[in-house]
């Protein structure tokens, strides 16, 4: 019996494009890279030099009637919303980079466009499928820490000023803001997963003397979560060299450590317990140092969702939590007040 396999079309050829391509081609088969599409040609035909000659779409009108199987978005945010307009449109599933767009209004519309076309609309937020994050959902889930009482979220990230030196990286208008929604994004919605949503945000951002950008480049809050429990946050670009990104959860029966994909549990009356190995997560001047296994992992999973007709893992609905909580936090600096988390 020949396996299946999807056809998938890449859109916007950055930073994490051949991230992408090194995913679909390690999904054995499952998917293959059958189109790509840049805003300049050129670049476009050296991608496809590079990744097994896919065909060089030059239009949206070119992505729709080439009828792939899916679209894997990984455009700027600020050029999403018309791809998704037209791929849904179309017919077309997307599976989209983080964030969704640059703001939470922009990505409650993204999700209500594709849910009044009944397209399927996938996230690639990649941390989920972490072995150790999986892990640490199922011990959460099974009661194995009881109730989660505090959280602590570190994210000591770094960047070179190079990187916020590329035309439009760091921008309100092109990325929707800083470390927040860019770096952090990933953790903050890790988070989520693992101890439900927050409640209210006390937060304050800064850029500091590191970096000239128009956003933050340090944002640090106090959280409440709707179970009841406390938490803060330090998520910054500004810790050279950069380190691991790191979840502390303490619960009544004992407390977890979700260090990239490192898992170490301490639970009452029993020896500790570690689960996985460090992994390189991008933290430090080069944002594209980690592995493209969970990529592959979402790919695969969003491409095996359509074929079969459900929803992803991933869904890009899930994905609004993150993105009011990224709003409320931005909101609280800017205020000085705490704020409340919009229901997503």
């Amino acid at each position: 019996m020949t396996k299946a396999r999807s056809n998938a079309v890449l859109i916007g050829l950055g930073m994490v494009a051949d991230m992408h391509a090194a995913a679909i081609a390690d999904t054995d088969g499952a998917v293959r890279l059958a189109g790509v599409m840049a805003r300049r040609v050129e670049t476009a035909k050296a991608f496809a030099d590079r990744h097994g000659g896919p065909a060089v779409l030059t239009s949206v009108d070119a992505v729709i009637a080439a009828q792939p199987d899916f679209v894997i978005l990984a455009t700027p945010p600020d050029a999403r919303r018309d791809y998704v307009t037209r791929l849904a449109g179309a017919g077309i599933p997307i599976l989209t980079e983080k964030p969704l767009a640059r703001t939470y209004a922009e990505a409650v519309e993204l999700v209500e466009i594709c849910d009044a076309r009944g397209v399927g609309f996938g996230a690639l937020l990649q941390h989920r499928m972490r072995p150790a994050a999986q892990d640490l959902m199922a011990r959460i889930a099974s009661g194995q820490i009881g109730d989660i009482a505090s959280v602590e979220l570190r994210i000591p990230w770094w960047r070179d000023q190079s990187y916020y030196d590329v035309p439009g990286r760091g921008t309100y208008a092109r990325d929707g803001g800083g470390v927040l929604i860019t770096q952090a994004i990933h953790t903050l919605d890790l988070m989520l997963q693992l101890c439900g949503p927050v409640e209210t945000v006390q937060a304050m951002t800064a850029t500091t003397a590191l970096h000239q950008l128009e956003a933050e480049d340090f944002a640090a809050a106090a959280l409440r979560f709707r179970s009841g429990a406390v938490g803060s946050m330090v998520a910054s670009v500004t810790h050279y060299p950069g380190g691991a990104e790191e979840i502390l959860l303490n619960g009544t029966k004992g407390s977890a450590v979700l260090a990239a994909n490192r898992l170490v549990l301490h639970r009452h009356g029993a020896e500790p317990e570690e689960i996985g190995q460090a992994a390189g997560s991008g933290g430090g001047a080069d944002p594209m140092a980690f592995s493209h296994d969970w990529h592959r992992d979402v790919i695969a999973d969003f491409a095996e969702a359509v074929r079969q007709d459900r929803a992803p893992a991933i869904t890009a609905r899930s994905a609004l939590g993150v993105h009011a909580l990224i709003d409320a936090i931005t909101r609280s600096a800017a205020s000085g007040q705490r704020e409340r988390v919009s229901d997503d």
